[in-house]
């Protein structure tokens, strides 16, 4: 029997987005409400779908291509999308007010929670990919809203992501190739092939690519800059994680048998070690403020890619509750930046100073969303973090020692950022600060609120959202108080050290904004990042030169052919041939002693010819 309700969560967005398009555009009010209303039902539908398990196929393009659903122990991620649209809404209704491109942001708004939503409920590899494809044509147009400065950042974008996802569709190919099926909850490939071990490959790069890890990364910073803040806040601070995330646990829990400690997955461990540590240092650097949270964006990933990427129980477990976490503070995070941006007008460092007494309620949101990111017990971002350190180092000590470093530089950063915005003397610019509209506080709170309680009351999202998706894998329940008080001791030891650090290079430099000068300009990394910051060592822009360098290779190879052809043939035709003019004086002598010459030249090529 098919579950018609399952329909719902898709349809309505959809309609939603509809409708925004077709509402006049002298009448924001109305597509205002129109965004508010059907983002609000469909959190209402999402609400009433947790704990449920349904399905809902249909025929739909022949070939084991059927439009097939599923709502399962993923379930609770769609009540995520749900309500994260629905607080990105409410807080753009403020934010978004008098923009040009105001009515398209909130109909493409709506028209992601439809796509994501549908990747999240696909039963059909297909069908998947149908509804994934649709999220990279609204992260492009989503970018554009930003206005005509934004259009390389949404080129860039498109590029980076459309290269990724055709290595998931290879990935996706192979596996129905394998396996004789698109059916994702029938699939169960062994990692003891080549081929089955290609395809996850392919299907992983494709999940952290959408979820913003390294190499796949480097247009969300520039999107940072170019694009309206609330797009920052909803798809590479959370619902972009979400979906990337979600396909990875998928890959490793149900649709491949990862084994702990195998090659790949050292291979996916690496990638998120080196995601974590590069993009925090990159974080530690920046003097923007929704840069720095941009880079931030990209590091956390690295904690969920390597949680997931142990194949334990205890390291998917947290990589999950980190996705979730991140999505909280993160978004919280932006939303932040988004008040300081509306109510002063910058978000450089330099202009900023003094504005947490201004604006008290933006600054408290901040306060706790920065210690939940950084680890500080007993916010949310602590218990996620326990339990990927424990993973990591249960698979090896450095993996442990990677991601302890990282959590330094964040805690690191968000000292910098917090003391160099909101305490301090205030600047010319941030006099005239002020506390933001309540619409853009309440996502602020909400999100905040989430935080302390994810964490005070970890078993709410440990046993209610995450771990029955392992099934019989859990073993046992990771909620409450850490595991490992070791662990849990290092990880306040490496939060003190952050605190000093931060004194020590506020002291030296003389200015907060200059708290990590001394990392920033340390022998070595002084060239590293400097490199890094001209964007010489984007992957992006590498390839661009590569494709630059080949054309001007092409382009020269044509143009000697064209020589070749044009000039020198021709030359040397005409060379000959006015030698020819010249050597003709009308002579008869001549004409016979060419006639002998020739006679000559057939016999010697005809006794060559023969041998004799």
């Amino acid at each position: 029997m098919n579950d018609w309700i399952l329909l719902l969560p898709i349809l309505i967005p959809i309609a939603g987005s509809l409708l925004v398009f077709l509402a006049p555009k002298d009448q924001p009010v109305l597509y205002r409400g129109i965004a508010l209303l059907f983002t609000a039902v469909a959190l209402i539908v999402a609400i009433s779908l947790m704990g449920k398990s349904l399905a809902f196929a249909t025929d739909w393009a022949g070939f084991g291509i059927n439009f097939d659903l599923r709502l399962d122990s993923f379930g609770p991620m769609i009540l995520l999308v749900a309500a994260f649209t629905f607080l990105t809404i409410l807080y753009s209704v403020v934010f978004m007010k008098g923009r040009k491109r105001e009515r398209q942001f909130y109909a493409f708004v709506l028209l992601n929670a439809t796509f994501i939503t549908g990747a999240l409920l696909a039963n059909n590899l297909v069908l998947m990919l149908f509804f994934w494809e649709g999220i990279l044509g609204v992260l492009f147009a989503l970018i554009l809203t930003g206005g005509a400065k934004a259009s390389q950042t949404a080129i860039k974008a498109l590029i980076i992501n459309v290269t990724a996802d055709f290595c998931l569709i290879i990935g996706v190919g192979v596996a129905a190739w394998q396996t004789g099926t698109l059916t994702m909850d029938i699939i169960r490939m062994p990692l003891d092939s080549f081929w089955n071990g290609f395809s996850f490959i392919m299907m992983m790069i494709g999940a952290v690519a959408k979820a913003g890890s390294m190499p796949f990364h480097t247009w969300i910073p520039d999107a940072a800059t170019d694009a309206p803040l609330p797009f920052m806040a909803i798809l590479p601070a959370s619902l972009d994680k979400i979906a990337g995330i979600y396909l990875l646990a998928r890959l490793n829990i149900s649709l491949f048998e990862m084994v702990p400690g195998s090659g790949l997955s050292l291979a996916v461990m690496s990638l998120g070690a080196c995601t974590i540590l590069f993009a925090v240092l990159m974080a530690l650097i920046q003097k923007d403020y929704k840069r720095l949270l941009s880079y931030h964006a990209i590091s956390q990933v690295g904690y969920m890619v390597l949680g997931i990427g142990t194949a334990l129980p205890i390291g998917i477990v947290g990589g999950i509750f980190h996705m979730v976490n991140n999505s909280l503070y993160k978004s919280c995070l932006f939303f932040t930046a988004g008040n300081v941006e509306k109510q002063v007008g910058t978000t450089d460092l330099k202009q900023l100073g003094g504005i947490g007494r201004k604006m008290p309620i933006t600054f408290g949101g901040f306060l706790i969303a920065a210690a939940a990111i950084s680890g500080v017990p007993p916010l949310n971002g602590f218990f996620s973090k326990e339990l990927v350190f424990d993973a990591a180092l249960e698979i090896h000590p450095v993996f442990f020692v990677i991601a302890a470093i990282g959590a330094f530089f964040t805690a690191a950063s968000f000292l910098k950022l917090g003391h160099t915005v909101y305490f301090g003397k205030p600047t010319v610019q941030s006099v005239k600060a002020k506390e933001a509209p309540w619409p853009m506080l309440v996502p602020i709170v909400v999100l905040a609120l989430a935080c302390i309680l994810f964490g005070v009351y970890n078993p709410l999202p440990l046993q209610g959202m995450i771990e029955p998706v392992l099934g019989n894998r859990l073993g046992h329940s990771f909620a409450g108080l850490p595991h490992n008080w070791l662990l849990a001791g290092i990880s306040v030891g490496v939060l003190l050290l952050a605190v000093l650090n931060h004194f020590y290079g506020v002291k030296k430099s003389g200015k907060a904004s200059g708290a990590s000068d001394h990392i920033h300009y340390a022998p070595g990394l002084k060239s590293i990042f400097a490199w890094s910051e001209a964007g010489l060592l984007d992957p992006y822009r590498l390839c661009g030169k590569l494709l630059e360098w080949f054309s001007i290779a092409l382009d020269a190879i044509d143009k000697a052919i064209d020589w070749v052809y044009m000039s020198l043939v021709t030359s040397f035709a005409f060379g000959v041939s006015r030698g020819i003019n010249k050597a003709d004086t009308g002579g008869h002598w001549l004409y016979v002693l060419w006639a002998l010459a020739g006679t000559v030249a057939i016999s010697l090529i005809f006794f060559v010819g023969t041998g004799g």
